[in-house]
């Protein structure tokens, strides 16, 4: 049996090469670029490396639909350049994939930087919607709303330069890899693993970012044994490009002091050329950035090693397809009278049926939508609309599928479900203003 050939990133360094190398991964709809500003002095102590995500900055096309894929694919660039120990920065999206290194991987890592990043990025509905949008819409109505969600209203009047680049950088972002990371994100949540992370962590954040804030900030601070925090007044999400010399100083000040000797993992030790250099003395840190005190951990839950309960997974399935916001409406509703019915359709509709491997969901959406509009349960067919839209079904081919009901279960069936798709469709993939 041949094994699958894990695909690698478009990457290049800076600095040289005998210094210890440092990896800076990006934010979604980012590239590589958006740390131009930290690479001149990183590069002084560190061998850079920066990546760009799968379709990013002209990278390959080759969508990867979860954090631990790009983790992966991250690893497999690096042992292919011959890399086994290094700090990694990231940001946002890039900062999920540094806790997947730091959780499964912690033998190659010897300090990590988490900027603008949660252990949970808002709620998997709103990736998911994101995902109907720009396969609806295309890239542009992301691209127009990338500053407002990337930088404080008057650093984006007073760099027009600048703002214009983030809405390029994002139109020229591959859709189809763009929507795979919104499901990367829809489904990362390492909330009750925190405390399995192991290395010197400091977390930055912007102190107006309205994405990922302080909140999410200290949440991963008070889960990390050996975590920092540092906010950085006066910016927004992409805070190491609206305050690139506090960040720059935060960065140093953390990979010169927090360095973690490799432990004993039954590997062999990197040669002394690649070993971390001497940390040389702090940088003077600005007073309003200056990191404050470790908070303590969070207590992480037992882990049950028994065969996977079909509640668990079914649930799971459901809030993946449905949405959260239907499955806690629909629970928040069950009462002593319906909650054993809705314990068996978690159990069996979404934790046997959904589950088999025989049929992706999107065939099993379009079979559901038919049998809704055969039934005539409109009610259901709209929540299946939604969940065939995040299935990854274009408006286009669910109109297919109506249109064969048409034939099948008659055109008075048909025309209904029509005006409940429609109605549906045109919610789901109207952009936000």
């Amino acid at each position: 049996m041949t094994e699958a050939k894990i695909e690698t990133l478009q990457y290049r360094f800076d600095g040289p090469e005998h210094l210890p190398v440092l990896i800076l991964g990006p934010s979604l709809g980012t590239t590589w670029h958006m740390w131009d500003r930290q690479v001149p002095e990183l590069a002084k102590q560190w061998r850079v490396l920066r990546f760009d995500l799968p379709g990013h900055g002209g990278a390959p096309a080759h969508p990867a639909g979860s954090v631990a894929d790009l983790a992966g694919r991250l690893l497999a660039t690096l042992d292919a350049l011959g890399v086994q120990r290094f700090g990694y920065a990231g940001c946002a999206l890039g900062g999920a994939v540094g806790i997947e290194l730091a959780l499964r991987h912690p033998e190659r890592l010897a300090s990590l930087a988490l900027v603008a990043a949660s252990p949970r990025f808002g709620t998997a509905d709103e990736f998911r919607q994101r995902g109907v949008v720009v396969r609806t819409n295309g890239l542009d109505p992301i691209a127009r709303t990338a500053p407002d969600r990337w930088f404080t209203g008057g650093f984006a009047a007073a760099q027009p330069a600048i703002t214009e680049w983030a809405v390029q950088m994002v139109r020229t972002t591959d859709p189809g890899c763009y929507i795979a990371a919104c499901e990367a994100l829809a489904s990362f949540d390492v909330r009750t693993e925190l405390g399995r992370v192991g290395v010197p962590t400091l977390v930055l954040v912007g102190s107006d970012d309205q994405v990922t804030g302080p909140a999410e900030a200290r949440t991963l601070v008070a889960g990390i044994p050996d975590a920092r925090l540092a906010v950085v007044p006066g910016a927004s999400h992409l805070v190491p490009v609206e305050q690139p010399a506090a960040v720059t100083d935060l960065l140093v000040h953390h990979f010169s002091t927090a360095w973690q000797q490799p432990f004993d993992t039954g590997q062999t030790a990197l040669p002394a050329a690649v070993a971390p250099a001497v940390p040389a003395p702090a940088p003077v840190v600005p007073a309003q950035a200056a990191p404050v005190a470790e908070i303590a951990p969070a207590a992480v839950p037992a882990q049950s090693d028994g065969p996977p309960d079909r509640y668990e997974t079914g649930l799971k399935i459901r809030r993946e397809v449905l949405g959260d916001a239907h499955v806690d409406r629909t629970l928040a509703d069950s009462d002593e009278f319906s909650g054993d019915f809705q314990d068996f359709v978690t159990r069996y509709a979404w934790g046997e049926i959904w589950d088999r491997p025989g049929l992706d969901r999107r065939t099993r959406s379009c079979v559901t939508l038919s049998a809704l509009v055969a039934g005539g349960h409109l009610e259901e067919l709209a929540a299946h609309t939604r969940a065939a839209l995040r299935s990854g079904l274009t408006p286009a081919e669910i109109a297919e599928v109506l249109l064969q009901t048409a034939v099948y279960c008659g055109v008075p069936a048909a025309n209904s479900a029509f005006r409940v798709a429609q109605r549906v469709i045109r919610e789901e993939t109207t952009p936000a203003e």
